[in-house]
């Protein structure tokens, strides 16, 4: 049971603290995406030398407890050279169930042999790449801001389609940023990603946020609401194929669920339903500020690690963070991000039933 998810049911009743933990490990990026909600049009690049630490992050990781969930993201995470030792550090200290590595796919090798290596050392948690696939090849070009992106990152998708048939604990994956731009283009990236064969899932996630051009956002939400059906069609056809692990047929059942509300949220102007964030959910930037979520506004910030000496609870249970939490609450605030949907619905006893009701028709 030690790196199992069911160590966490405790968490659907008392939510004491946190079992998602995301970290942004950088800002650098080689690529150069308009529809990016971290690297904004407001921010400078940080330096590597800016970046939280091997040892600084050795002093936080203990106060986290045992994870379900730990999320990576960038910038471009494998830019970071001690990438494989950071998640060392996070697999022995928290035994995470699952470890998710979200890549744009340019730099084969350095990708290729870290994800091996990570496969070697954790072998207890499953590891999941999600590689993005934005549209054909002019069209993936053109967001990505890298001419031969396409290729690139199909050929990367090759070779770690050889470590699918090595390690029953690697799973990979495709991920779509959902955008005005693409969304005319999105079934043929999925007619795509069903021709790859060592590719389980794919995923296609609605923009969000603070980004570079803000008439991206202005999407079809008919066009969304229609890939949705298709890939809840597409999933129920293929699910004895699509996941590996134990338990594969209620994530099927909550990934179906996760985009109907998401949709519906998309539609909405406020909550309407309890969200976890800063209770089970926490996000970490690479200069050490800490988040509920994904609102990197300075009212939602708890604080520095580093100005509190990296004791997380400090930051938590301050006046700002009871504030922070209270807002959370009082369901002042509204998105459509879908790993915090994901936390919503399966420790949210409210859900169940339409929960159990998407798992019976699998």
């Amino acid at each position: 049971m030690t790196f199992s998810p069911f160590r966490h049911l405790d968490s659907i009743v008392w939510k004491k603290r946190p079992i998602q933990f995301t970290f942004f490990l950088t800002r650098r990026c080689n690529a150069k995406c308009p529809f990016c909600f971290y690297i904004s049009k407001q921010d400078a690049a940080v330096a590597s030398a800016s970046e939280l630490s091997l040892a600084e992050i050795k002093r936080m990781a203990p106060q986290l407890g045992k994870l379900l969930w730990l999320a990576f993201s960038g910038g471009e995470i494998f830019l970071r050279s001690d990438l494989v030792e950071i998640t060392k550090l996070f697999y022995r200290v928290n035994r995470p169930a699952i470890i998710l590595l979200p890549t744009n796919g340019l730099l084969q090798e350095t990708i290729y042999h870290a994800v091996e290596t990570i496969l070697q050392e954790c072998p207890k948690s499953s590891i999941v790449v999600k590689l993005s696939l934005d549209g054909p090849g002019p069209v993936h070009d053109e967001l990505r801001g890298v001419p031969g992106a396409y290729q690139k990152t199909l050929k990367t998708c090759e070779a770690l389609g050889k470590l699918v048939y090595q390690y029953a604990n690697f799973e990979l994956g495709i991920n779509t940023v959902f955008c005005q731009a693409n969304q005319e283009h999105i079934d043929e990236v999925i007619d795509l990603v069903q021709t790859l064969p060592q590719v389980k899932t794919h995923t296609v996630s609605l923009i969000r946020g603070e980004v570079f051009r803000d008439d991206l956002k202005q999407v079809d939400l008919a066009k969304y609401k229609k890939i949705c059906g298709r890939l809840e069609s597409d999933l129920k056809k293929r699910l004895a194929s699509t996941y590996r692990f134990r338990g594969a047929k209620l994530k099927a059942a909550q990934d179906i669920l996760q985009r109907r509300l998401i949709y519906k949220a998309a539609r909405e102007t406020k909550r309407r339903s309890p969200c976890y964030a800063g209770k089970l959910n926490l996000v970490l930037t690479e200069t050490g500020d800490l988040y509920p979520c994904e609102d990197f506004s300075e009212k939602m910030k708890f604080g520095n690690i580093r100005e509190s000496e990296y004791d997380l609870q400090l930051l938590l249970q301050s006046d700002k963070g009871k504030k922070i939490l209270e807002f959370i609450n009082s369901r002042g605030c509204h998105c459509t991000h879908e790993c915090y949907f994901m936390t919503n619905i399966l420790f949210n006893p409210s859900r169940y039933p339409a929960l159990l009701k998407e798992y019976l028709q699998l």
